[in-house]
């Protein structure tokens, strides 16, 4: 996967990942993953041990803010296959000097991108488009009882989520603590 650029964020950890396209008279080819240009661009090696496939149909659809708590803490690399995404994420590494913050990425199935969002945040993504597909590997497998989550419209998060109150979302999202309550799992490791 030459990887043709990595931008960081004011959140140390994350990265967007713009990989290489090949493209011809059929179309394209990426390659999405590869350790050797992972490390050659300085990202952390991960080892993934799940892919995982999120369907939605309709626009404004929210997933999140999720998380797995430690021993099954998970990492994530996120893209989209179909349609777009506006993607957020949240430090909630105890200690960190930016704790409670949040940034935020579009993505979409044109752009050939890919999120990086380590351990130790909050994550969740919002529909832009319909029938938007999107598949995200992650470093541990899914352990329901470590799961965990943040207010996704917790107003101390700063998060312009781009459709707030047209949200598709599952009741449990609703019932997650704001920030202020949040009894985090990670602490900060510089």
């Amino acid at each position: 996967m030459p990887i043709e650029s990595v931008e960081t964020f004011p959140i140390s950890g994350p990265a967007l990942v713009t990989v290489r396209r090949s493209g011809d008279e059929r179309g394209w080819f990426s390659e999405t993953w590869s350790l050797r240009d992972w490390e050659k661009a300085g990202l952390p090696a991960e080892t993934w041990v799940q892919d995982n496939q999120a369907f939605s149909a309709a626009p404004g659809t929210t997933r999140g803010l999720h998380f797995q708590a430690p021993p099954n803490a998970q990492a994530k690399l996120v893209q989209v296959l179909r349609g777009e995404i506006f993607d957020a994420f949240v430090d909630i590494r105890k200690g960190s000097p930016t704790y409670g913050q949040s940034a935020s990425v579009r993505l979409s199935a044109n752009a050939g991108q890919l999120l990086y969002v380590p351990a130790g945040f909050a994550h969740g993504y919002q529909t832009m488009a319909t029938n938007t597909l999107v598949a995200y590997k992650v470093t541990a497998h899914y352990a329901p009882e470590s799961e965990g989550g943040l207010l996704w419209c917790d107003t101390a998060l700063s998060i312009a989520w781009p459709r707030p109150d047209d949200v598709v979302m599952s009741g449990r999202d609703f019932t997650w603590p704001g920030l202020a309550k949040l009894e985090t799992p990670f602490t900060y490791e510089p």
